[in-house]
Parts: structure tokens; C-alpha cells; sequence
């Protein structure tokens, strides 16, 4: 376990007075991290004294500039064993910090800090990702029963009973124009950075498909993770820090990303419409199939176009091209009940 402090980042002006106190912000890296970040400046009261636990990655370390940050030993999805080898750490980060809520967006991470904050008497929150469109995790329905802790769900259609709703991740985006584009000059093709599943079908799809759209000085960034790119016209790099990843989707005419949350909503913030293949668990490219419900629900939105990699086809990627996502001012606070 590392702790590293940076400079303290300024505050933004255009928060209400309220406050909630010390914080500990409790998330994995990935499309968990990155909700968290967003959520941050979207939660009533406002966290105005916070600290961060996480993993020590490239995107943690790009995203949380500026921030203090504990990082514990990286927990897999659905490594139980890690968890409960996280949790003295957690409580040693809990008790040093006199802490006055903490808040997760999951997975595994959460199952290590939260139930050890409630026996310290700290308030805890939980909200569920945006990938859950159906139901809770298997995080969700387990911090659900941890007593007192506070859950809150991004979709109205199965909160109720333990589950609060305040609205969605996804509401602050909207399609807003057209415009007509056949050849990108600039591609951003990213599958995340989890440690063990690859996504050698996705990579297959797109490197049949995407020669049809690209301009003659075309510029393609492949972010591929763990997936195998022996033998195909790739090249790819396992990780690429957030703010560069950011950059060069912002400049991008194409972005083709698997369904992952962080990797949509990065697309979304520049403007880019994504196209978006979901990993399959039967493929043995995720423990299961969440980045389904996610594909769906922003093709069912506007703001994706979703495909499985074998119905890839180059029409797909010009129709992603053509749109254009602003964000919208009708985005609700995100308020934290019960403080």
C-alpha cells in the first residue's frame, strides 16, 4: 500500500455552501473509478474535504492528480481472497483518517471498506454502477445488507425497498446534430485495461471493418489491454494514461471501444458517439454480461451504436461518426439521503 499526497485541487465555485464533511471516496480503477470522479461534483451535500482509495494504476494516478490517495492491492472481480486480504488494510486507512461518510461505486473494493466503516460508526453509501440497467451487482445486493448503509440505484425501474433512486450517469448527455462523415483521420479503438480478459474477438471485428473508413493519413491509437494481438495489424498498447486516452478521443473522428462504463462515458464527455461491442461471458471476456445492458441502454438512447463484433460493419462506423453528443443542462444533483 502506497499513500501520496499532491497539491489540492481548487475548488469549483458553482457547488452549494452545504457540506457533509471528510470523505473517503472508495472505488476500483476502471469504469468504477471513473463514475465515482464524475459523481463527485454532482452529490448534495457537497463533499468538500475528500480522500480517495483505489488501485495504483495509470488511469488512477492520471484521474486523481491533485488529490490524496491511499492505494491498496489490486482486488479482481469476484477475488473474494483479496478482499478479505484488503480488509486490515482498510480499517488501518479508516481509523487514521477520522472520516465522516464513505462512499463506493463498487466492486470488489467496496466489500473491503464499507462494512468496516459501519463498525467504526462512519456513514457509508453505495451506488450502483450504470452498467446495472436490470438489478444490482452481486457487490450491490451484498452492501445492500450491510446495516445502514445507504444504496442508490441509476435506473428508476428496480429501485425501491432498500434502493434510492437520483437519477443516471446518462442524463447528462443528449444527441444533438448531425454531421456527414465517410473517412476518419483519427481512430481510437480501446478495450479497458482489465488484467485478465481479453477481447481478440473484438479486435478481429475491427480490423476487418475499419480500412473501409479510413482516410489515406489516418492516425489509429489501439488501447487493447491484455488482448492477444499476435498476427494482426495492430499496434496495440496495454494501457494509456487518462489524460492522454482523453485527449486523443477528444480528437477523434471514430471512437470503438468495448461496452465498458469508463470507456463510454469518456467518449461521451468529448462529444463522440461510440461504437460499442459488449464482451460476452461465454467467450470467456468478462465474469458477465453487464457490458450487454450497457450497450443496449445507450443504443436505446442515441449515444452508441451497438454491435457484436461479428455484425461489425463499416456502415456502423460512419453512422457513429455522424453524431454529435453535447451535454445537457437538465442533470439533477445527486443527493446523499439520510445525512
Amino acid at each position: 500500500m502506497s499513500s501520496t499526497s499532491f497539491a489540492s485541487a481548487p475548488e469549483p465555485t458553482h457547488l452549494h455552501s452545504s457540506r457533509l464533511g471528510r470523505a473517503l471516496l472508495v472505488a476500483s480503477t476502471g469504469g468504477h473509478l471513473e463514475q465515482l470522479w464524475r459523481l463527485r461534483l454532482r452529490f448534495r451535500p457537497q463533499l468538500d474535504d475528500v480522500e480517495w482509495a483505489t488501485f495504483d494504476e495509470a488511469q488512477s494516478r492520471s484521474l486523481l492528480s491533485g488529490e490524496t490517495v491511499h492505494h491498496v492491492p489490486y482486488i479482481p472481480p469476484r477475488g473474494y481472497g483479496q478482499v478479505l486480504r484488503a480488509v486490515p488494510e482498510a480499517r488501518r486507512i479508516l481509523r487514521r483518517g477520522h472520516y465522516d461518510c464513505v462512499v463506493s461505486t463498487g466492486s470488489g473494493i467496496a466489500l473491503a471498506f464499507l462494512p468496516v466503516a459501519r463498525t467504526l460508526g462512519i456513514r457509508t453509501h453505495y451506488v450502483e454502477s450504470a452498467a446495472r440497467a436490470d438489478g444490482p451487482s452481486l457487490t450491490g445486493r451484498i452492501v445492500s445488507r450491510v446495516p445502514g448503509t445507504r444504496t442508490y440505484s441509476q435506473y428508476p425501474g428496480w429501485a425501491g425497498g432498500r434502493w434510492q433512486y437520483r437519477g443516471s450517469l446518462f442524463d447528462g448527455y443528449e444527441v444533438t446534430a448531425d454531421r456527414p462523415t465517410v473517412q476518419a483521420r483519427r481512430v481510437v479503438v480501446t478495450l479497458g485495461t482489465m488484467r485478465r480478459y481479453g477481447f481478440r474477438r473484438a479486435l478481429e471485428a475491427i480490423v476487418r471493418v475499419l480500412p473501409d473508413v479510413l482516410a489515406p493519413d489516418a492516425e489509429v491509437l489501439w488501447q487493447v489491454g491484455v488482448t492477444d494481438c499476435t498476427g494482426l495489424p495492430v499496434d496495440g498498447r496495454v494501457d494509456v494514461p487518462a489524460a492522454e486516452l482523453h485527449e486523443a478521443i477528444g480528437r477523434a473522428d471514430l471512437v470503438i471501444a468495448h461496452a465498458g462504463i469508463g470507456s463510454c462515458l469518456t467518449a461521451l464527455d468529448a462529444g463522440r458517439c461510440p461504437v460499442v461491442l459488449p464482451r460476452r461471458q461465454s467467450f470467456d471476456e468478462h465474469v458477465d454480461d453487464h457490458q450487454e445492458l450497457i450497450a443496449r441502454e445507450l443504443d436505446r438512447r442515441g449515444l452508441a451504436v451497438r454491435r457484436l463484433p461479428e455484425e461489425l460493419r463499416a456502415v456502423d462506423l460512419v453512422d457513429a461518426m455522424s453524431r454529435v453528443v453535447a451535454r445537457t443542462e437538465r442533470v439533477n444533483d445527486f443527493v446523499l439521503g439520510g445525512v
